[in-house]
């Protein structure tokens, strides 16, 4: 009897998806809340999130990880307000914000080492070219890296996006 496949993993980018920081500074966009997160000294930074995302992410069909500079302060911050549990996160460990001169991301490698071979999509809004050739250079299975736009976060086209791509690895 063959084991059950693992589900795929999502990893999520908190900056970009989840909190649409590159919206317009004054115009808090519709259905979002705004935070101040001490997540480092010195002045809190602002965040709006939406709460109704986490249901949302809950409901693909993935394991969920967060694949952020926030870490594990992802779980502190930003799950109880947008309903998600505790997760999983990437610890990009020395790798953290250090450019690459051959212009992958710096969170491609430690992504990909993460999912051990397993399917997976990347939300994220800074991936490139180079990081999906190096994703489909080194990872053994079906990844999908979706951009967001960083002004306007998860949207309706970007879960059915995920939800489309899960739906293939089953076929």
């Amino acid at each position: 009897m063959s084991r059950p496949r693992p589900r795929p993993l999502l990893f999520l980018d908190v900056d970009g998806p989840l909190n649409p920081y590159a919206a317009q500074a004054e115009r808090r966009p519709e259905g979002y809340t705004t935070i101040r997160a001490s997540v480092q000294p010195g002045r809190p930074l602002r965040v709006w999130l939406n709460p109704s995302h986490g249901a949302a992410l809950l409901a693909l069909p993935y394991d969920l990880c967060w694949a952020t500079t926030w870490m594990d302060a992802a779980n502190r911050w930003i799950a109880p307000v947008i309903g998600l549990p505790r997760l999983p996160y990437v610890d990009f460990g020395d790798s953290l914000l250090v450019h690459r001169p051959d212009g992958i991301h710096w969170k491609t490698e430690a992504i990909v080492t993460y999912a051990e071979g397993r399917p997976f999509a990347w939300v994220d809004d800074e991936q490139s070219p180079a990081d999906l050739t190096y994703v489909t250079d080194q990872h053994p299975a079906p990844a999908l890296l979706h951009h967001v736009d960083p002004r306007l976060g998860l949207r309706e086209e970007d879960f059915t996006a995920m939800t489309e791509f899960a739906t293939t690895l089953r076929t």
